[in-house]
């Protein structure tokens, strides 16, 4: 992808920056769900019009068997990860102690947030427009700062946080690669998310009926 010269790199440093500042915007949580995934659209457009094909963007159509066939399958096996480890009684434990498990949104976190603000926005733009304009190293780095300002408001390990978003955005770029198709990383990323949400909820229902 040499003649988009540093079309690349300059469209990972404006994901950075918006990550960064899309926390403070005053949209509310719906609003930054809609402005995230806008992003990701207009960058999917701004890409088109810049001469990139469907092919090369992971959106051409004769490509989605092949991504439902490899995120399907990573997909299935992330579910049966997380069904093995609630078997674990430390495991079940923190995660009953996490953040996500007492959330009084929870559904529309899972059927909202999750596959339209986090999924579709970082799919798109990461996936979709970075992973044919930059190695793999840059597209990992680039997708761990992503998460630095989400880490900080969270009181998460900013350092832990960049370095397991960077671990799975090579997975992620991985399949998108051997798929063609971003459909591939969408499905495993939705695995991901919405099967640690739903494991945490569960196990904070349970706990607070052990409680009451």
């Amino acid at each position: 992808m040499s003649r988009f010269g540093l079309v690349g790199p300059a469209v990972a440093a404006g994901a950075v920056l918006w990550s960064a500042t899309l926390p403070s915007a005053p949209l509310g949580a719906h609003g930054r769900t809609w402005a995230s995934a806008g992003v990701g659209v207009c960058a999917v457009v701004a890409a088109r019009a810049s001469g990139m094909n469907r092919t090369e963007l992971g959106l051409d159509p004769a490509r989605v068997p092949s991504g439902l066939r490899w995120g399907g399958a990573v997909a299935a096996a992330v579910l049966g990860g997380y069904a093995l480890a609630l078997t674990v009684p430390a495991v079940r434990d923190r995660i009953a102690d996490s953040a996500g498990a007492g959330r009084d949104d929870f559904w529309t976190w899972i059927t909202l947030h999750i596959p339209v603000g986090t999924v579709l926005a970082e799919e798109l733009l990461f996936r979709g427009v970075l992973t044919p304009l930059v190695s793999p190293a840059v597209h990992a780095t680039a997708f761990g700062l992503w998460h630095v300002r989400p880490a900080m408001i969270a009181g998460d390990s900013v350092a832990g946080t960049v370095a397991v978003t960077g671990l799975a955005a090579l997975g992620f770029d991985w399949l998108r690669r051997r798929s063609g198709s971003v459909l591939a990383p969408a499905l495993a990323h939705l695995a991901i998310n919405t099967g640690g949400a739903a494991a945490a909820r569960l196990m904070g229902t349970r706990r607070r009926v052990r409680m009451s």
